[in-house]
Parts: structure tokens; C-alpha cells; sequence
């Protein structure tokens, strides 16, 4: 029980990162996914083609991979370009889930009868009016469960961040267990894991229940 008292504040220090990642990459990449997807599916060819392109290479290739070329890698291209640890993560993960987000919402967007579209138009609106007040909202309801699993996904992926030296659950957890050849560490983070995925899921259950509304 002693030693519980003592390892428990020492790896909730990494939570101050692992929170930190998560709540900046879900701020960030939701949005720009949201843009990415409609501009997956735009009538501007060049730019449907790139936005295919690039959420096929951010999809195809492991996250692990993408966080090292930022860091590690931009420098040999950009001469001096040298990223802290943080800023490098953020953006490796921005941009890898706001790919995973663009797909979701795509498929969302794709899904509403096309004679919403056309009783918008009739009405007078904007594509951008269109979108806001009868597309969207009904594309949130029907994405709800990926993006949640998404979501988790994340909380689970930002453990990532330890090959760049950052003290974050995992990274603590994984030095406390090599200095006392205990694993207790491990079962004190996966509690750690589990209550913030119980806590998202309690979320997104009460999300999905309060755009019910838009069912058709």
C-alpha cells in the first residue's frame, strides 16, 4: 500500500502532458477535419485529388513514423528547422487525426439524401448556409460513434509521445518500473487510461443522446 502512495502522484505527473496533447489535438483536428472532408468531396478536382492524396498517406503510414520525420526528419529538409518535442507532437497528431476525422465526416456528408441539397437551394441559401443549419447537424449524430472510438483512440495514442524524451504516463510509468523491477506501475497507468476512457465514453453516450433529435 506504501509503495501504491508513493508511484500514484509520481505517474499522475505525466497526465499534465497526456491531457494537454489530447485536448489541443481534439480542439485542433476536429475542426480541420471537418474542412479537410469538405474538401474531399469539393467539385475543384486539383484539390479533391491532393486531399485524397494526403489522407492516404496520413492513414497509411504509422503515427510513430510521422512524429519522428517531424522532428527529426524536417531539419534535413528545412535547413535549421529544428521543432521542440511539443509543438512537433502537436502537429504530428493534428494532422494525422484531423485525416482519420476527414474521412468520418465525409462519409457523413455523403450520407444525407442529396434532396436536402436541393430543398436548401430552392429555399435560397448558401452552400455555407446549406451546410450549417441542415447538414451538419444531422452529420454529427450520424459520426458520433467513430469519432468517439477515434477519440479514444487518441487518449490511448498520445503514449506515443515518449520516444521524444516526454514525461507522459507511459514514459514515467515505464522508468519507475525499470528502477524498482516492479510492475505494479503498469496496472497503476492502465487505471489511469481506463478512467479517462470511461469518462469519454459517458460523453459521447450523452451526445448521442441529446442529437437524437436529428434522426430522421
Amino acid at each position: 500500500m506504501d509503495y501504491l502512495l508513493n508511484i500514484v502522484p509520481a505517474i499522475a505527473g505525466g497526465l499534465e502532458i497526456t491531457l494537454q496533447i489530447f485536448v489541443i489535438t481534439i480542439v485542433l483536428s476536429l475542426p480541420l477535419g471537418i474542412l479537410m472532408s469538405i474538401a474531399r468531396i469539393s467539385r475543384i478536382m486539383p484539390l479533391r485529388k491532393f486531399m485524397g492524396a494526403y489522407i492516404y498517406v496520413m492513414r497509411g503510414t504509422p503515427l510513430m513514423l510521422q512524429i519522428l520525420f517531424i522532428y527529426y526528419g524536417l531539419p534535413f529538409i528545412i535547413e535549421g528547422l529544428r521543432l521542440p518535442d511539443f509543438p512537433a507532437a502537436i502537429i504530428a497528431f493534428v494532422f494525422n487525426y484531423a485525416a482519420y476525422f476527414a474521412e468520418i465526416f465525409r462519409g457523413g456528408i455523403q450520407s444525407i439524401d442529396k434532396g436536402q441539397y436541393e430543398g436548401a437551394k430552392v429555399l435560397g441559401m448558401t452552400y455555407v448556409q446549406t451546410m450549417r443549419r441542415i447538414i451538419l447537424p444531422q452529420v454529427v449524430k450520424r459520426v458520433l460513434p467513430p469519432v468517439a472510438n477515434e477519440t479514444i483512440n487518441l487518449l490511448k495514442d498520445t503514449s506515443l509521445v515518449y520516444i521524444l524524451a516526454m514525461n507522459d504516463i507511459l514514459r514515467i510509468t515505464r522508468s519507475i518500473v525499470q528502477r524498482d523491477f516492479d510492475t505494479t506501475a503498469f496496472v497503476v497507468a492502465a487505471v489511469f487510461y481506463l478512467f479517462f476512457t470511461f469518462i469519454l465514453t459517458k460523453v459521447f453516450t450523452y451526445l448521442e443522446k441529446r442529437y437524437a433529435i436529428y434522426d430522421e
